[in-house]
């Protein structure tokens, strides 16, 4: 079944129960995706957030309904607002009118129509990668700083910046070194963890491998073995990673977090992006 397909499946369900509450597992469950990758893919694909079009469609309907005569109160519990004030402030926002002014009727009002995909990939600029099967525990020891989803691209380069002149960054380096094991020794940047990037925060891991017992304010994640699809230039990885990649290559992804790695001079490419790959 292709991404097309799996995209479309989780649509017509989400139409089917804008009324009711819709869980994020089960709509990754219906596109064959874990939870963890699947709101990225969603956006990346059809270029809007999974809740920003839930939220969409469900004014969308409210509007009709409010001027085909239903009660204001009615169409708020419907949609899932706790109160009419919540659902007055949701609709003012995206219609810039209340509900009770809509309900008058000659009003105009926007109507945010259901997604149909066809996905269609170019393919006209190679996308190059290798596959990396790490057969132990990865070890990951480091300092852990919030990001604000929709700044990250903004905000990871600042922390960076900063880990430089603190002498965190120095830290790591001499870390990173101390018992090399595989490919995987630079500077790392885990996003996330476990949990899907859903939210509108989600935890940076500034790190490295490493199997020794933390420095004093470092803390430790453990990721299982895994294979790994591995990019070079994690800016343009990432850009293309769940609009090229991901639909075409017949693999699916881990409920793990990717890995920024960084390495040093001289070293290339100078930035990777490692994303783990389920066993399916």
């Amino acid at each position: 079944m292709d991404w097309a397909k799996r995209i479309n499946n989780v649509l017509d369900y989400i139409e089917e129960h804008l009324d009711e509450e819709l869980d994020y597992k089960t709509l990754a469950q219906l596109a064959y995706s874990s939870e963890y990758h699947f709101s990225r893919i969603f956006s990346s694909i059809t270029g809007v957030p999974l809740s920003e079009y839930i939220r969409r469609r469900r004014l969308t309907r409210a509007a009709f309904e409010l001027q085909n005569g239903s009660r204001v109160t009615d169409v708020a519990l419907k949609y899932g607002y706790d109160s009419v004030d919540a659902f007055t402030r949701a609709f003012k926002l995206t219609h810039g009118i209340t509900p009770s002014i809509a309900k008058k009727g000659g009003i105009s009002l926007k109507a945010f129509p259901k997604l149909s995909l066809q996905l269609s990939i170019k393919g006209d600029t190679e996308m190059e990668y290798r596959i990396e099967q790490l057969d132990y525990e990865l070890r990951i020891v480091g300092i852990k700083k919030p990001v604000q989803t929709s700044r990250a691209f903004k905000t990871i380069p600042t922390l960076w910046n900063t880990a430089k002149k603190d002498g965190l960054l120095q830290q790591l380096k001499d870390m990173a070194w101390e018992n090399p094991k595989c490919t995987l020794e630079s500077i790392l940047g885990v996003c996330g963890k476990e949990a899907a990037i859903l939210d509108d925060e989600f935890d940076y891991l500034m790190g490295v491998r490493y199997d020794s017992n933390p420095p004093n304010g470092m803390e430790t994640m453990i990721l299982p073995p895994t294979t790994w699809a591995v990019f070079p230039n994690i800016v343009d990885a990432w850009r293309r990673l769940y609009t090229e990649w991901v639909p075409t290559s017949g693999y699916e992804l881990a409920n793990l977090p990717c890995i920024e790695c960084y390495y040093g001079p001289g070293h290339k490419p100078r930035h990777e992006l490692w994303v783990p790959l389920s066993k399916n």
